[in-house]
């Protein structure tokens, strides 16, 4: 007896049935599908969460919230810890050993809640104001490790650059009484001298024409007095 001789017991494997064989395989001519659907088509897989085209459940749920990607969570420790730890300066290493944080995170922050009744030194990324004050009143010392920067509360919005002023028109002073013009004035100024020659001829004439009577045309035809 080999391995090629082994064979399953009689019954653990069956015969898979092949469908879609005519009206004699026992399945009809739809092969068991039905006549029309998206179900009688090769290749159906029903999405996750459709019900037939009514309105999924996921998508008549109100959403809330947000997740914020640019997070950041921060080891935390109170002042009134470090009060009852042992030894008067703390670093993150420290800590740890101490069992005061489990990971450092994004950073090692320090809150004030809590009282401090002795000096200490303390090493961390962030500060809160009031465990400063706190800090600083029992005579201790806040050190910042550099790293980790505060989020600005208010967006700055870049300023946008002035624009350079216009350079003001070059402005042509009149010559005063005695002085000669110029030969540039002269030339500017005859066009000028031009225009009001003209007007005034125009002017002279429109007065000619207003003062002359209208004379009366004679007509073709003969007067009674020079007929008598």
């Amino acid at each position: 007896m080999n391995l090629s001789q082994l064979k399953p017991p009689k019954g653990q494997k069956h015969k898979n049935q092949r469908i879609g064989q005519g009206m004699g395989s026992g399945r009809g001519k739809f092969s068991g599908r039905g006549a029309k659907g998206a179900k009688s088509i090769s290749g159906y897989s029903r999405m996750r969460g459709f019900e037939g085209g009514q309105m999924p459940l996921h998508r008549r749920l109100p959403k809330r919230g947000f997740t914020n990607i640019f997070r950041k969570e921060f080891a935390i420790v109170n002042l009134g810890h470090l009060d009852r730890a042992e030894g008067d300066s703390f670093d993150p290493g420290k800590l740890l050993e101490l069992g005061l944080i489990r990971k450092i995170k994004d950073g090692l922050k320090i809150l004030g809640s809590g009282e401090l009744k002795r000096k200490i030194h303390i090493k961390a990324h962030l500060f809160s104001e009031s465990a400063l004050e706190k800090i600083k009143a029992a005579g201790g010392t806040a050190e910042v490790i550099p790293g980790v920067k505060r989020a600005p509360t208010k967006v700055q919005h870049a300023s946008k650059p002035k624009a350079a002023p216009k350079p003001a028109a070059a402005h042509v002073d009149a010559p005063e009484a005695g002085e000669k013009p110029e030969a540039g004035d002269k030339e500017a100024k005859k066009p000028s001298a031009k225009k009001e020659k003209g007007s005034s001829e125009k002017a002279d004439k429109g007065a000619e024409k207003a003062s002359k009577p209208k004379q009366a045309k004679p007509s073709g035809k003969p007067s009674n007095k020079d007929e008598k």
